[in-house]
C-alpha cells in the first residue's frame, strides 16, 4: 500500500511538472506569458428592437430628441466614443523571508527476556540487546529575497466598444509606436463608469475594472535582449 502510493505520488508529481513544461514551451518565441482574457460580467443579449419614434422639435426649442441632459456633454458615452486613459503605475514589493528546519530521530529495541525465547534468538542469528537501531537526521535552510520596482506613465486614447446593461463601458485602446526600426506597442482594456470620467473626458488606471496593460516592442534592441529559442528550450527542458 505505501509503495502504491509513493508510486501515485511520483506520478502526479511527474504530471503537474510535465503541464508546467507545456506551458513555458508555449511562450518560447512570443515575448512571455500571455494576458488572460478580459471576462465579461454580462452576457450579450440581442433581440430585434424597434426604432423610437422621432420626435419633431419645436422652432423655438433648444431641446433635442433623445438627449441625455439640456447641456451637452463631452464625455465618452456611447459606442465609438473617444476616452483618455491616464496610465500612471509606480508600483514597488520588498520581502524577505527565510527558514530552518531540522529533525533528529533515534530508535532502539531489544528483548532480553521474553518467556526464554531470547535463548532460541542467537541460534537464528539474532542478538536480544540490539534487535533494532535505527536513527534518521534532516536539516532544512531556506532564504528568499524580493525587491522590485515598477514605473510606468503615458497618456492614449481608447474607444468605447461595448456598452453594459449597467451603463458601464467598456474600452480597449492600441497605441504602436515606431522609431529606429523599434516597434513599441501599448494596449489597454477593461471596464469604466461614466461617473468616474472626469469633465476633461479622462480617467485614471486605478478606476479601470478588469484591466489588462501590455506593454512591450518588437525590433532590433528587443530581439537581443531576449534569448535564443534554443536557450529557450535547452533551459526549460534540462532536468539539472
Amino acid at each position: 500500500m505505501l509503495f502504491r502510493n509513493v508510486l501515485l505520488l511520483a506520478g502526479a508529481t511527474t504530471l503537474l511538472s510535465a503541464c508546467s513544461t507545456v506551458d513555458r514551451l508555449k511562450d518560447v518565441g512570443s515575448g512571455g506569458p500571455k494576458l488572460a482574457a478580459m471576462t465579461n460580467p454580462a452576457p450579450q443579449v440581442s433581440v430585434p428592437m424597434p426604432q423610437p419614434p422621432a420626435e419633431p422639435r419645436g422652432r423655438d426649442s433648444l431641446w433635442q430628441p433623445g438627449a441625455r441632459s439640456f447641456f451637452h456633454d463631452p464625455r465618452a458615452s456611447r459606442v465609438g466614443d473617444i476616452i483618455t486613459v491616464n496610465v500612471a503605475v509606480a508600483d514597488g514589493a520588498k520581502m524577505s523571508n527565510s527558514t530552518a528546519r531540522s529533525r533528529t530521530n533515534s530508535d532502539d529495541a531489544s528483548m532480553n527476556n521474553l518467556f526464554g525465547l531470547e535463548n532460541v534468538m542467537p541460534s537464528v542469528g539474532l542478538t536480544p540487546g540490539s534487535l533494532v537501531k535505527m536513527g534518521s537526521d534532516t536539516s532544512n535552510v531556506g532564504a528568499g529575497t524580493i525587491n522590485r520596482s515598477e514605473a510606468i506613465n503615458m497618456t492614449l486614447a481608447a474607444l468605447v466598444t461595448q456598452i453594459l446593461p449597467n451603463g458601464n463601458m467598456v474600452i480597449a485602446g492600441h497605441q504602436q509606436m515606431k522609431v529606429n526600426g523599434e516597434l513599441r506597442d501599448l494596449q489597454v482594456t477593461g471596464i469604466v463608469r461614466t461617473e468616474d470620467i472626469t469633465s476633461s473626458n479622462m480617467i485614471d488606471l486605478t478606476q479601470i475594472a478588469e484591466a489588462r496593460i501590455s506593454y512591450g516592442g518588437r525590433g532590433t534592441v528587443t530581439d537581443v535582449q531576449q534569448p535564443r529559442v534554443g536557450s529557450q528550450l535547452f533551459d526549460i527542458l534540462m532536468p539539472w
